[in-house]
C-alpha cells in the first residue's frame, strides 16, 4: 500500500475545492454529486471522506474559496482607483464572463442556491463576501472604505443579478444589451454622490 505524505493530501484536497468550484458553478450545488465531483478531480468517492466530512463541508470550503480567489485575482489586482472600478465593473459585465459559467463569479452562478445552504455555508459566503467588498470600498472611498461598504455591496448584487438575467436570455443581442445598460447603471452608482 503506497502512503502519501502530508503534502499529497494538501494538494488533492486543493484539487478537489478548485473542481468542485468550476463544477458548482457550471451545473449548480444540486446538480453536482459527489462522485462526479471525484472524477472530475481524477480520484475515486472512497477518497472524498479522506478530505470532507460531506457534501456540504466541501459546499462550504468551495464557496469560500471562489470568494477569496475572486478578492485576489480580481479586485486586488485591478488597477487604482476609480479606474480599476471600472475595469472590475467591464470585465464582469463583458460578453466573456456571460459564456463562462464555470470560470466566473460564484456570486452570479450561485446565489439562488447558496440561499438554500446550511447557515455554516452561508456564512462562509458572507465572509467571504464581505473580504470581496472590503476591496471594492477601498477603491470607492480609500480615505474612509467603511464608509462605502453599502455602495460596494449594492454594487456587486446590480452586477451578479445584471449577469444571471443576461445568462437566462436566449436573444443574445438583448443579452448584449442589457450587459452594456448594466455597465452604465454599475458606472452611475459609483460616480452618485461623488463630489466635482
Amino acid at each position: 500500500m503506497v502512503r502519501y505524505g502530508k503534502e499529497h493530501k494538501s494538494e488533492t484536497r486543493r484539487r478537489i475545492i478548485e473542481v468542485a468550484g468550476r463544477r458548482f458553478k457550471q451545473d449548480g450545488i444540486d446538480g453536482s454529486g459527489v462522485s462526479t465531483l471525484m472524477k472530475d478531480a481524477g480520484l475515486t468517492n472512497g477518497a472524498f471522506y479522506a478530505h470532507f466530512e460531506s457534501k456540504d463541508d466541501l459546499v462550504t470550503t468551495a464557496i469560500a474559496d471562489q470568494l477569496k480567489v475572486q478578492a485576489e485575482e480580481v479586485v486586488a489586482r485591478a488597477a487604482p482607483g476609480r479606474a480599476g472600478l471600472e475595469q472590475i465593473v467591464r470585465g464582469y459585465l463583458s460578453p466573456q464572463h456571460r459564456g463562462s459559467l464555470g470560470d466566473g463569479c460564484p456570486n452570479a452562478a450561485l446565489l439562488d442556491e447558496i440561499g438554500r445552504c446550511t447557515d455554516t455555508t452561508r456564512q462562509a459566503y458572507t465572509d467571504g463576501v464581505l473580504i470581496l467588498i472590503d476591496g471594492i470600498a477601498a477603491r470607492i472611498a480609500p480615505e474612509a472604505p467603511s464608509s462605502a461598504h453599502v455602495k460596494a455591496l449594492s454594487l456587486l448584487g446590480l452586477m451578479a443579478g445584471t449577469l444571471q438575467l443576461s445568462r437566462a436570455l436566449t436573444d443574445t443581442q438583448l443579452a448584449k444589451e442589457l450587459l452594456d445598460q448594466g455597465i452604465d447603471n454599475a458606472l452611475a452608482l459609483l460616480d452618485a454622490g461623488q463630489r466635482v
